[in-house]
């Protein structure tokens, strides 16, 4: 049965993101609206069918709902033009919010640190004036060149957003993320490879697998809220930097090394875990298990667009124009000599994109936009 889709109508800016939060809950796709205090939903299979297969005309199209994405929509709607948002994961946020949420960014211009969540809740927020169309839990599976539009991207599953321009924004690209075979069955039912929401785990006995970063984060950030939390790893040492792993033991997580996980028990939804440690075998009370192993990361199917590659990355030139006309690319995803991969360079490769995109789209248009101060009642509306 096809998801639900939401508008949301109406809203004050700051309550864009909680509407996100909610709704990604229950399965919602969300197309976003005026701003301004109604949400609509409407169920596939009442009224007419606006589920997995619909169109969308738009005059660019952002593939990434990362910071440089959602940053290419909003230059997008302050120059005048419609978009429309395409991203593989469930919310916007890319990277950023499904890896480090909770954690602290330190490198964001204009911010002595910037929680990832947050940061992505400003974003959504600064967009949300230009109502553009979210399309979430979607992979842009193909491009190809429209003579009305301009170009149309071919959604995996059935529907097509047709552009005049492309903003390609995927981060590190499509990003799989690696398991074991006893987790698969429980996938969305106690296992999850991220914590987008802390607070969803507070009172639960939490087992996370891996020795990475991510998972002694992870841990820490669980550690005061969770009833219990145990790291599962099947090395003696950690991958992770030697600060945080002290910090771990000595907040009393409890650890267990060359150990793994062999089986996942409960009904319908994850109760317990067994673990091998060496030759004893133990089982864990677990409503929940967090796989930290890392991503399995590769262009996917933009590798099959015609786009001239280079090490895994989309070569643009200085206005990040890419081989193809009025295709441009941002972010992580992009490459150039000397390029720096950074949040706050991909701010500005999005903003030259669109730039760029808007002189190609509306021929005769200036290349800079106007002052944002001239515009303040509108985008404080």
């Amino acid at each position: 049965m096809k998801a639900p889709r939401v508008i949301i109508r109406d809203r004050p800016r700051n309550e864009i993101a909680r509407a996100f939060s909610t709704g990604h809950e229950k399965g919602l796709e969300f197309t976003m609206n005026q701003p301004g205090a109604r949400v609509e939903s409407t169920a596939a299979g009442a009224g007419p069918d606006t589920g997995m297969a619909m169109d969308t005309t738009v005059d660019v199209a952002v593939v990434g709902a990362g910071p440089a994405g959602l940053y290419a929509a909003y230059c997008a709607g302050f120059r005048g033009l419609s978009s429309a948002v395409v991203d593989v994961l469930p919310e916007p946020g890319g990277q950023v919010a499904a890896l480090y949420p909770e954690k602290r960014i330190h490198d964001v211009a204009g911010h002595v640190g910037v929680r990832g969540r947050e940061l992505i809740d400003n974003l959504l927020a600064q967009v949300a004036p230009f109502d553009p169309r979210f399309l979430l839990g979607r992979t842009a599976a193909s491009l190809a060149p429209d003579g009305r539009a301009g170009w149309t991207l071919g959604l995996e599953g059935g529907g097509r957003v047709r552009a005049g321009a492309v903003v390609i924004a995927a981060g590190l690209g499509r990003s799989v993320p690696r398991t074991l075979p006893c987790l698969r069955p429980y996938e969305g039912r106690g296992v999850a490879y991220h914590v987008p929401r802390l607070d969803e785990h507070r009172g639960r006995d939490v087992v996370i697998v891996g020795g990475g970063d991510s998972a002694v984060d992870w841990a820490l950030a669980l550690a005061p809220i969770a009833r219990s939390v145990t790291v599962v790893h099947r090395r003696s040492s950690f991958r992770a930097h030697e600060h945080g792993v002290k910090q771990m033991y000595a907040a009393g997580i409890r650890v267990l090394t060359d150990a793994h996980v062999t089986a996942c028990h409960g009904a319908p939804r994850l109760e317990e875990v067994r673990v091998l440690a060496g030759e004893e075998e133990s089982t864990l009370p677990a409503q929940a298990l967090v796989a930290a192993l890392g991503f399995i990361t590769g262009l996917g199917p933009i590798a099959e667009w015609g786009l001239q590659v280079e090490s895994r990355r989309i070569a643009v030139d200085r206005a990040m124009r890419t081989n193809l006309p009025q295709v441009y690319a941002a972010g992580d995803i992009c490459t150039y000599e000397g390029r720096v991969p950074l949040i706050s360079v991909g701010f500005g490769e999005a903003a030259t994109a669109v730039n760029h995109a808007v002189v190609g789209l509306r021929p005769g248009s200036r290349l800079a936009p106007e002052h944002s101060t001239d515009r303040e009642a509108a985008l404080l509306s």
